[in-house]
């Protein structure tokens, strides 16, 4: 399940096995939620949102959401790492 919109992510609406990105430009808030797995989605939402003409989303702010799916994805991979390399 991908879900994105431009309303605000409240901490309190996080669903169990979801992840959330979110990103605030002025006065919009870009709110991506996503299930584990499902990253290639999401990263197909950032480009469809970049060509989007009606949105002020652009290459950068993909680039901060993209940053912060690698983050969540290092945090998910790092229990099957060896000590030395975590």
């Amino acid at each position: 399940m991908l879900s994105m919109g431009e309303t605000p992510c409240h901490r309190g609406d996080r669903m169990e096995g979801m992840k959330t990105l979110s990103l605030v430009k002025g006065k919009d808030h870009f709110c991506f939620r996503y299930e584990v797995g499902q990253e290639a989605k999401v990263l197909d939402a950032l480009i469809e949102m970049v060509n989007r003409r009606d949105m002020s989303f652009d290459w950068f702010d993909a680039a901060v959401l993209s940053h912060q799916l690698g983050q969540h994805l290092a945090k998910e991979l790092k229990p099957y790492l060896p000590k030395k390399a975590a």
